[in-house]
Parts: structure tokens; sequence; C-alpha cells
């Protein structure tokens, strides 16, 4: 997820910065500000064999077993490095997070919710969501993700998975006029105040004015669970995670699926 405003973390080394992100909520990058991009304009072959040289195809430990992504983990050697020695923007598109598992786990299990309709994925990350919901029949996508690096991802990641990449928005769309959706996804994205009340806002434009459905994951973070967005929220489905996600995110134990009624 790359969705921020400027670094707040120390950085020693991936694995001690990924347990401080999963403790206390995402670090702030700078905002980046790249075009819309179509399936396949991310193909810098330099970037791809340094991504499949970085990450590790993986499937286990997740709600979605279904689904293969390339993620760092601790056989990766920048799991271990020292931080400052990655060349490329902060790789949070590389981690697997608690509530867009919960939406892709969901989507998966419930394919009537997306099939013949329009998807929204903001904050795409991995693109793990936008993938279940291609799986599930979704008629049209559009992955929203601000760091261009996740775009070569995604990409990457539905060829995995055997689908057509889908178009990418490498935009804060939240800067955007707004398009019409049938539905908008967004998980793991109410880590930081001022972030989370502008998201708030956008969303209950695209409710009122289009009629947007909008599904929410989180795993329970205090920005979160503090907001006053908690008012407008109805409880749609509630995961035990798996083991290796729960080591992994400082023990939270589950991940939740909420809709958004204002």
């Amino acid at each position: 997820m790359a969705w921020s405003l400027g670094w707040k973390v120390p950085r020693n080394h991936w694995g001690f910065l990924l347990k401080t992100v999963r403790s206390s909520g995402f670090p702030l990058l700078p905002w980046d500000h790249c075009p819309w991009r179509r399936a396949g304009s991310f193909w810098d072959p330099r970037m791809k064999a340094f991504l499949e040289e970085n990450t590790e195809v993986t499937s286990s430990g997740s709600l979605t077993p279904e689904i293969q992504l390339r993620l760092l983990t601790p056989r990766c050697k920048f799991w271990w490095e020292r931080a400052d020695l990655w060349p490329h923007s902060d790789p949070y598109w590389a981690i697997y997070w608690p509530g867009g598992q919960a939406l892709s786990r969901y989507l998966l299990d419930n394919p009537d919710v997306v099939r013949g309709r329009s998807v929204l994925d903001i904050g795409s990350g991995c693109g793990a969501t936008a993938i279940a919901a291609k799986m599930s029949g979704a008629s049209r996508i559009l992955a929203n993700d601000i760091d261009p690096i996740a775009g070569l991802a995604i990409t990457l990641n539905c060829e995995l998975n055997k689908l057509d990449p889908v178009p990418i928005l490498t935009r804060n769309i939240l800067n955007l006029e707004q398009d019409k959706w049938e539905l908008v996804v967004l998980g793991d994205m109410f880590y930081d105040e001022d972030l989370a009340d502008s998201l708030h806002q956008w969303l209950k434009n695209c409710f009122w004015t289009y009629g947007t459905r909008v599904l929410i994951g989180d795993p329970g973070r205090p920005q979160f669970s503090g907001h006053n967005i908690q008012h407008q929220l109805h409880k749609v489905v509630e995961y035990s995670l798996p083991e290796p996600t729960r080591q992994e995110n400082n023990g939270l134990t589950t991940s939740t699926v909420w809709d958004f009624r204002p």
C-alpha cells in the first residue's frame, strides 16, 4: 500500500520495518503523481527482472491460497537487508495485508457481489482484491495505487494467476473527478487520521452520487476502530487469520469486511 505522506519509521532492515508497520500502522511516504496506465504499460524489463529476483511467488499463509502473489518473505534478501539498500520506493505492495486478505476471501466466496459489475480497488497494493474480483466475474476493474512499481507487481500477479492484466491508475484518486463505480473496495487504508478523513468524505460522495456499494477490509487498527466512519458501518463477515499472517502482524487474530452505509 503506497498511500502516504512522509517517512516516519526508523530504517534498519525490512524485517524490523515490516514489524513496525504492522504494530503501529503504515509509515508515511511522499505522494507520487503518475498517469493512468493500461495493462502492459509497466513492462520495464530491468524492473521486472529486479522484482522477480527479489520477491517470492507464494500462495500459502493467507486467507486465499487459490491466489498466487509475488511478495517479500523471510526467504527474500531484502526482508533482512537494511532498508536504505532497497533502490526504489518502499515496497508496501509486497505485503499481503490482512484487510486485503479478508476482502479477497469474501469476493471469492461470494462472486454474486461482483459478477457483471464495475469494481474500483483503492490502494490495490499487490492487486489481490482486484484479482479476486476478476476471478469472480467483475465486468470492469480498475486497480488504484500511487506507487508505479505496485502497478508492475499487480501486472505480474495477474499473469501468475493466468489472468489478463487489469488497468491500473497510479495517481491519488481522491484528487480526481469521481467516476461511476458499482462497487468500491479498499483494504488496510485507514492507517492515518488525515487520510481516513479524506477517504470517508470521498466514499460518502460515491455513495450519495452514484449509489456505489463500498466494502472495507480492516483487521481493527486503532485509526479505523476509533474513526467516525464506525457509525456508518455494518459488519459483513469476520475471518480468523491464518497463523503465519498473525505472526507477521504483531498478533492480530481476525480481519473483517464492513459494508459502508452513510
